[in-house]
This record gives C-alpha cells, sequence and structure tokens, in this order.
C-alpha cells in the first residue's frame, strides 16, 4: 500500500493507478513551499496561504465543541450537527487558529476550495510532477475533524500539506455492509456511511462487522499522499489543531466526456423498479456488454467485424449519437 514518490506519468499510470487500490506516497510534497511553511510555524503557513488570496468568500463548516470535529448528521434544523457560514478566506483561518488555542470554541472546516479560484498561483508554486498541468488542486483547511466515511467518483490523490491524517478505507464492493445515507440530503455532495465510525457492534447495523475487519488504515505525515481510486470508500480524520490537505481529482481512465456516475444514475431510473427477473435479464446483459467477465462479446467473430464494438477510441463518438437520440426520443 505504499510507493516511492519519484514517479513520473507513465510509471504512475503503471504502477499505481491500474491496480485500482490505494496507495501511500510518502514524502511527495516535501519540496513544497506551503509544506515548507508549515513546518516552520502555524503563522508562517497561515501567511503564505494569504499571499494568494483572491478575497473570494466560500461556504465553512461551523462545529459546536460537543461534536468534537464530527461533521455528520443530527438534529439541527437541516438535518446536521453543524451549521454553514459563507467567509473570507482570512476570516477563516483566523477562527481556525482561534480554536486552536481555546477548544471551548466552535471547530470550523473549509473543504473542496479551487486554489485558482481562491489561491490564484498557488497550484503553479506546489505541483505533483506526475499530474498533467490540466488537473488543478483543491485546498482543505480546518481544526481537527473527522470527515463522514465517504467515496468520490474520481480518482483522488490527497497531500497532508499541514498537520496530521488518518484515513480508513473500504473497498467499494463493501457498500451493502456500510449502510449508506441518502444519495440527495448529504453533507458535502457525496452519501455517507452510518455505520463507519461505529466503535463497537451495533444491532441497527449488523452488516457493518463484515466489513469492519477488511478496513485499510492510512497515518499521514506532513508531506504524505495518498492515492485512493474512485469509489474507494474513506473517513478522514485531521488530527491537528490547525490541518491543511491539498487533493486533485480527475478520471484516470476516461475516453470520453460520459462518467459512469451519470449512467448509473440512468440505469436506477430505468431498472432499479422493474420485476426481479427482468432485472436479473438486464443484469446479465450489462455482464455481457459492459463488465465482460468472460472476454469481449464478439471474441468469436473477427475484428473487422465487431462494428461499434470495436475499439472505443474509434466509436465512442457514434455510440454517443445513438446514446443521445434515444434519449431525444428519435
Amino acid at each position: 500500500m505504499s510507493a516511492e514518490p519519484g514517479l513520473d506519468p507513465e510509471s504512475f499510470q503503471r504502477e499505481v493507478a491500474e491496480n485500482c487500490a490505494p496507495v501511500i506516497l510518502r514524502g511527495l510534497g516535501q519540496d513544497w513551499p506551503l509544506v515548507a511553511a508549515a513546518r516552520t510555524s502555524r503563522d508562517a503557513l497561515f501567511a503564505y496561504l494569504q499571499r494568494f488570496d483572491s478575497g473570494q468568500t466560500a461556504q465553512a463548516f461551523i462545529g459546536p465543541p460537543a461534536i468534537a470535529g464530527r461533521y455528520h448528521y443530527g438534529t439541527g434544523p437541516d438535518g446536521f450537527n453543524f451549521a454553514r457560514e459563507t467567509l473570507s478566506l482570512s476570516e477563516t483561518l483566523r477562527r481556525i487558529a482561534a480554536a486552536g488555542d481555546r477548544p471551548e470554541l466552535p471547530s470550523i472546516y473549509m473543504g473542496s476550495l479551487p486554489t485558482d479560484v481562491h489561491l490564484p498561483g498557488f497550484g503553479d508554486e506546489n505541483r505533483v510532477a506526475f499530474l498533467p498541468p490540466a488537473i488543478r488542486p483543491r485546498i482543505w483547511i480546518g481544526n481537527a475533524s473527522r470527515v463522514a466515511c465517504h467515496y468520490d467518483t474520481y480518482d483522488n490523490l490527497a497531500l497532508v500539506a499541514a498537520g496530521r491524517r488518518r484515513f480508513t478505507l473500504y473497498p467499494p464492493d463493501a457498500i451493502g455492509d456500510l449502510y449508506v445515507g441518502p444519495i440527495d440530503h448529504n453533507m458535502a455532495g457525496q452519501p455517507v456511511s452510518l455505520a463507519a465510525d461505529l466503535t463497537e457492534a451495533d444491532p441497527h447495523f449488523p452488516r457493518f462487522e463484515a466489513a469492519r475487519p477488511r478496513a485499510l488504515h492510512a497515518e499521514l505525515e506532513i508531506g504524505d499522499a495518498l492515492y485512493i481510486p474512485k469509489l474507494w470508500w474513506h473517513q478522514v480524520e485531521a488530527t491537528g489543531p490547525a490541518n491543511v490537505l491539498v487533493n486533485y481529482w480527475w478520471d484516470g481512465f476516461s475516453t470520453g466526456p460520459d462518467a459512469p456516475y451519470a449512467t448509473m444514475m440512468l440505469a436506477m431510473i430505468a431498472i432499479a423498479e422493474r420485476p426481479a427477473a427482468e432485472r436479473a435479464a438486464w443484469r446479465a446483459f450489462f455482464d455481457h456488454y459492459v463488465f465482460r467477465p468472460d472476454g469481449h462479446p464478439l471474441a468469436h467473430l473477427p475484428e473487422e467485424r465487431h462494428g461499434i464494438l470495436g475499439p472505443l477510441r474509434n466509436h465512442y463518438g457514434r455510440i454517443r449519437a445513438m446514446v443521445m437520440q434515444v434519449l431525444r426520443g428519435g
């Protein structure tokens, strides 16, 4: 679950991404100016970030001391245990510093800020050599926190720039044992596990006991990074009083603009409530044409007779046009 940080784009794709499993990259950010500032002091870290501040505001999570940084569902008016405020970066940093010195104050967490918008120029000074320049960084800043176990629909490289992070990961096929919450009512865009942070067995979530021993754990120090393939479940704990994480999202195996998640949602409305026997029939067709456990569906024919089932790079546009025509009712 670990690799050396001296990777180029080809070796990263071959040695890391194609395995579709989490990998720790120790010291990947050790030469970043941001990491150097964080090693100096909190004031140096915040001064470095403010040098890039564009003045844009963003939404922050504000957590009462009683939740100890565990942002989750709760009894609040919107069904969560924290409030949301729109703040500037400077105000956010000021309040992070205050809460870090006085634990009786509310904690604060501001995540997923596109640095090209909020910190223009930051991404050029702090780069990952094996990622294409078009893959742009986001930044996550806050006090000690525990973000609920969730997945991303993109590949994710997360680099600890200040503080420490503890990741707990579960493979995608653990989804049925994690007791996932609603798709459309969640903390920050993705559904979360209702059971993954349990320390003891709970009769409300009996299947989680099958997932518990499958957990992988990654402890990251400043400068370390973790590659998380898409759909891997991960709970993220920031354990310092002031923490900064920089991450990159991208689809490392995309052939075109269409996302697998959108395909799943469309399949859900088209298939999910049909009779069980018909769902089983469609499962067989999905396996045959999409998941291909037995190989290419036209392996019994010469390649020149594969038609649109030939190499996807040659037929993507044609298949997409057929799908769009069907969706338009043509």
